[in-house]
């Protein structure tokens, strides 16, 4: 088993090496799966962690982190409450921006693009791998809504695991999965000197292609 990473000589390593198109995979997603894998190998906390930014109906923009819970050819998949703010927001607009940022490595990734909620089998299959008292606060939590007390949602909890003792609890109706279909990603690599790389890739008729930006 290896030791833990010396994020020191990796940042030195990436200074050195800058960020050039060469040094990505000319698939942008494929690039994205790559960087987070390194996040994950330097043992950095919650490298799945993105910001998911969106508008709502009326134009105000709202931000907070959520996991990446799935990245393929068609995009990055999270999962929440339909009826949140963020569901609410996702639903009306259709479209959001994610931001990782990594800053022991020096490194972030933007995305923009389309949503599209996931398939029933996709949001099935994911509410079947959470741990049960997850599925549980997805039934007792009714998220964004305002609540008197703690105490009214580890009563709301307690109901809900005493409606499902003894069998398995099934996906509320008003819970899933979302996916962003990007059509722009940037990846920025910070440089001692601040004079940083900016690589940024946008989609058309289904090409990739790849412009330099100033810091």
């Amino acid at each position: 088993m290896s030791g833990p990473v010396d994020l020191a000589a990796l940042r030195a390593q990436f200074d050195a090496q800058g960020l050039e198109p060469r040094n990505l995979d000319t698939d942008p997603i494929a690039a994205c799966r790559q960087w987070i894998g390194a996040a994950r190998e330097a043992g950095l906390f919650e490298p799945d962690s993105m910001t998911l930014a969106t508008v709502d109906a009326g134009g105000t923009p709202s931000a907070r982190a959520v996991l990446l819970r799935g990245l393929d050819e068609h995009g990055f998949v999270f999962f929440t409450n339909y009826t949140s703010a963020k569901g609410e927001a996702l639903d009306a607009s259709g479209v959001a921006s994610l931001h990782f940022l990594w800053t022991a490595m020096r490194r972030q990734i933007r995305v923009d693009g389309l949503v599209q909620r996931t398939t029933v089998h996709e949001s099935d299959a994911y509410f079947a791998s959470r741990p049960r008292s997850r599925q549980i606060a997805a039934w007792a939590s009714d998220q964004s809504a305002v609540v008197g007390s703690r105490a009214e949602l580890d009563e709301a909890f307690a109901a809900v695991a005493e409606r499902f003792a003894g069998v398995e609890v099934s996906r509320p109706p008003h819970w899933g999965g979302y996916r962003v279909v990007p059509d722009r990603i940037e990846f920025w690599q910070g440089r001692e000197t601040r004079l940083h790389d900016r690589l940024r890739y946008e989609r058309s008729a289904g090409e990739w292609t790849v412009s330099r930006l100033a810091p």
